[in-house]
């Protein structure tokens, strides 16, 4: 049975508001899920696994319609789906009365319940969240109900606010996989319990690779069942945390052509968090407003020191406190590290309160 497992898609995010490309950033997050429909029926996939969060907040009709209009399209996958603590069912959602094509089966009680499907001789469990949040372990007694079957627990979950997960009580329940959703960062708890993350990354926070989970699994006899699975990169951006070392002889010019060429060498389409490491000129202001004109940027941050000839100072001031304070510093049981920032931001204070009078 081959299968492919998605998780908290957030259709209808759009994450960086306030950014100028946060509106092609939600385009994205639909761009995605319409692809995986694709790759469904590229490999004709028959099972579909949403793990919840399908969407960002209660969907509106016309977006569940977009939805069974891409998924209805499947010639041969089945789908199966849960609500999620985004998209939780209250008594005015839409998943209540929505009707799915014939092949998309939504676990929608709050209690247990499981879909049969019978030409792929697979059972799958779960069932939606009915409140934003749900602090009991709901999951950790989960048992299949039927062993010839290949069985799947579809689960959203994994935190303290959000139904707490004990890693070995999944691993002992006897699921032939279990689906997880919740958690956005790719992550196998064991070889058959995975967090696929989420398809696009929402926020800064969220670096590294997103996608899904692809897998196969066949059903040996009543007591076991083989297993093979990886996870597929499939985000159209990420998040980048990038470093640029400076040197004290670098311009604000100089700066901005290496953030082009940075962001070139990577891809346009990505996001990016610039920090400024190494050691400026004495004098240098940069200008971080300039730096951020030159592709989707969230941040440059200002990491450096100033370039300054220790030896120097403490011999032109060793009557006075910086003279003292290099020497103190210098002769001080500290680390490297701490000795260093110490002399530089110690410096900064002392030379700045020197120039104020």
């Amino acid at each position: 049975m081959k299968f492919i497992h998605i998780a908290d898609v957030h259709l209808g995010a759009k994450p960086d508001r306030g950014y100028s490309w946060s509106e092609e950033r939600g385009k994205d997050i639909w761009e995605s899920f319409f692809h995986i429909t694709e790759e469904c029926e590229k490999e004709e996939a028959d099972l579909l696994l949403i793990a919840g969060d399908l969407f960002h907040k209660q969907p509106l009709i016309r977006e569940l319609k977009e939805v069974a209009y891409a998924l209805g399209k499947l010639s041969r996958t089945q789908v199966v789906l849960i609500a999620g603590n985004h998209d939780y069912i209250n008594e005015r959602s839409p998943y209540l009365s929505f009707a799915w094509p014939d092949n998309v089966h939504m676990l929608s009680d709050r209690d247990m319940d499981s879909i049969y499907l019978e030409n792929i001789n697979t059972e799958v469990y779960g069932f939606s969240y009915h409140a934003r949040e749900i602090r009991e372990p709901l999951y950790d007694r989960i048992t299949p109900g039927c062993r010839e079957r290949i069985n799947i627990l579809l689960a959203h979950g994994g935190t303290p606010d959000n139904i707490p997960i004990d890693r070995n009580a999944l691993i002992r329940s006897g699921f032939d996989y279990i689906a997880l959703g919740h958690i956005h960062k790719p992550e196998y708890l064991s070889e058959r319990i995975a967090y696929p993350g989420s398809l696009e990354p929402m926020d800064k926070n969220e670096t590294g690779e997103r996608g899904y989970i692809r897998g196969d699994i066949v059903k040996e006899d009543e007591k076991s069942s083989s297993i093979s699975s990886s996870f597929i990169s499939s985000a159209r951006c990420q998040y980048k945390k990038l470093a640029l070392m400076i040197h004290p002889g670098m311009t604000n010019q100089e700066i901005r052509d290496n953030i082009r060429e940075a962001i070139s060498a990577q891809g346009k389409n990505h996001i990016y968090q610039f920090s400024l490491t190494g050691k400026r000129a004495r004098d240098m202001i940069f200008d971080m407003d300039s730096f951020l004109n030159h592709g989707n940027i969230l941040e440059v941050v200002d990491g450096t020191l100033p370039d300054y000839d220790f030896a120097a100072l403490k011999e032109e001031n060793e009557d006075n406190i910086i003279g003292f304070y290099i020497k103190a510093i210098e002769e001080g049981d500290f680390t490297k590290e701490l000795g260093e920032k110490a002399l530089y931001y110690g410096m900064e204070a002392l030379l700045e309160a020197k120039n104020y009078k």
